[in-house]
């Protein structure tokens, strides 16, 4: 398979803080990644590398064969790399279309999308397929922060389908929503993989993970410690002592078996 995003010895420190050490992973082209991991090793922040929020102290993240190591967000999101957050960042006083409206100027960048006076009738048509694909096309007409949270999870999955990325990083897309709506994002994302969509996510709901994913990378003490099919995780020793030796032993999700 062709690698499309590739992660190189990335490093990262804040203060005295190392937050990855080295870190390497890849996702190739068509596939759905996984990538897990105790609390505090550093899952978020190598996002946050990857898409431009932070900025490595060594190694290289590569798009497509472009290195987008020091890109700005924008420019990352311009190239093709979209991305959902753990914390939903919506702009919470218009309204649910004219959030998508924005994200469809994936060119120009979310600022110059707030400012456009008018959409084409492409991008309205595009806008509302998207949200009727997440199952919330009636609600295009309320303000975004009337939402409920899992309206707002479905809502950021649109918002960044709508921009036609070529890879999809999805932080915790399964976090804090009830079970029917997990099965349905779940589909949602099967779907779009089967149509050619590529995926990064980071969850903590272990089945979610190990139904969905192709193959998965666990971090630990912001480095990787292993690759694998879900299988072959499920039973490494090593994923084991990580999470069982861990500091996480109030988190229920994180469970391998």
């Amino acid at each position: 398979m062709t690698t499309l995003l590739n992660v190189d010895r990335v490093s990262k420190s804040f203060g005295g803080l190392r937050a990855l050490t080295e870190c390497s992973l890849s996702v190739e082209m068509g596939s759905i990644t996984g990538l897990i991991g105790p609390n505090g090793s550093g899952k978020t922040t190598l996002f946050n590398v990857i898409t431009g929020y932070e900025k490595p102290d060594s190694g290289t993240v590569t798009f497509e064969g472009t290195e987008i190591t020091r890109a700005s967000p924008s420019r990352v999101f311009a190239l093709g790399v979209g991305r959902t957050f753990q914390i939903t960042r919506i702009f919470a006083r218009i309204t649910v279309l004219e959030n998508m409206l924005v994200a469809t100027q994936r060119d120009e960048g979310w600022l110059r999308g707030l400012t456009r006076s008018k959409s084409s009738k492409s991008e309205l048509v595009a806008a509302m397929e998207w949200l009727d694909f997440v199952g919330i096309g009636g609600l295009a007409s309320l303000p975004a922060g009337s939402l409920s949270f899992g309206q707002r999870k479905l809502l950021e999955l649109a918002y960044v389908l709508v921009a036609d990325p070529d890879v999809i990083l999805l932080d915790e897309p399964a976090g804090g929503v009830n079970l029917t709506l997990i099965n349905e994002i779940a589909d949602k994302i099967r779907a779009l993989n089967k149509d050619g969509k590529s995926f990064l996510i980071v969850e903590h709901n272990m089945e979610f993970v190990m139904n969905l994913c192709d193959r998965v990378t666990v971090m630990h003490q912001g480095a990787d410690l292993v690759s694998g099919t879900p299988s072959e995780i499920r039973s490494n020793p090593m994923v084991l002592d990580a999470y069982l030796g861990g500091n996480d032993d109030d988190d229920d999700d994180e469970e391998l078996s």
